[in-house]
């Protein structure tokens, strides 16, 4: 999952990033309120950690602003040192999903953030087979297939159809994309994400008139949605 971490104590940052990389995430640190607004703008996150006292623009204020501004319900930890009930109570009120006081510890904080993953996203078990309508995914052989008959694909068109499919109607910025398919690699030429988009739109078909639309976001990423007959 990707994570955007708020706090401006280094040491705090490096901590929370460090353990939240070890347990598989992608964190990515923030130390002004404003610089996260701005990226949340243009980037697609899965998860927020938010401090309360942060130049800038504080924790609360862009909580507001993410519930007020942002059209997908995403998932807030709180991770502050005011302790106060009144602090607690009205975080959670404004729409925070949980709140965590500092210092904690790491098996903790991975223990907060799998949980809260898990009641956003509503994430199971690791399984054989991931199915979505005709379409397939074998994830132990690595093969996808439509309608039974095997498609084939790269490794990386796979994780990408994969990942598409499992943010079914979510827009997916090319950094979130990055992050997850090539593990924020520099080097690759810029076009290389949208051949593979094309080449899976082609080879999976994901087409209205097969029920679903793969489509750019101009300046942002892609979203795959499915469509209905009318839509079509």
């Amino acid at each position: 999952m990707r994570i955007a971490v708020l706090d401006d104590d280094p040491a705090q940052t490096d901590f929370i990033c460090q353990t939240l990389t070890a347990a598989g995430h992608a964190c990515h640190a923030f130390a002004k309120g404003g610089e996260l607004v701005k990226q949340l703008r243009r980037q697609t996150f899965d998860l927020l950690v938010l401090d309360w006292n942060v130049p800038d623009m504080a924790g609360d204020q862009v909580l507001h602003w993410v519930r007020q501004s942002l059209s997908t319900r995403l998932p807030v930890l709180f991770m502050t040192s005011r302790s106060r009930e009144t602090d607690i109570a009205a975080m959670l009120n404004s729409g925070a999903d949980d709140y965590v006081v500092k210092p904690v510890s790491a098996p903790v904080l991975i223990a907060r953030v799998g949980s809260l993953l898990r009641r956003a996203y509503q994430l199971q078990p690791p399984t054989l087979k991931e199915t979505f309508g005709t379409y397939e995914f074998d994830l132990k052989m690595r093969q996808a297939s439509v309608s039974g008959r095997p498609v084939a694909l790269t490794q990386k068109e796979f994780d990408l159809a994969l990942l598409l499919f499992q943010h079914l109607s979510r827009p997916l910025s090319r950094a979130h994309i990055l992050d997850v398919i090539w593990k924020q690699s520099t080097d690759i030429p810029s076009r290389t994400m949208d051949t593979h988009v094309s080449m899976l739109r082609s080879k999976l078909g994901l087409r209205p008139e097969n029920g679903y639309r793969l489509t750019p976001i101009y300046g942002y990423g892609y979203r795959l949605e499915r469509v209905d007959g009318d839509d079509a």
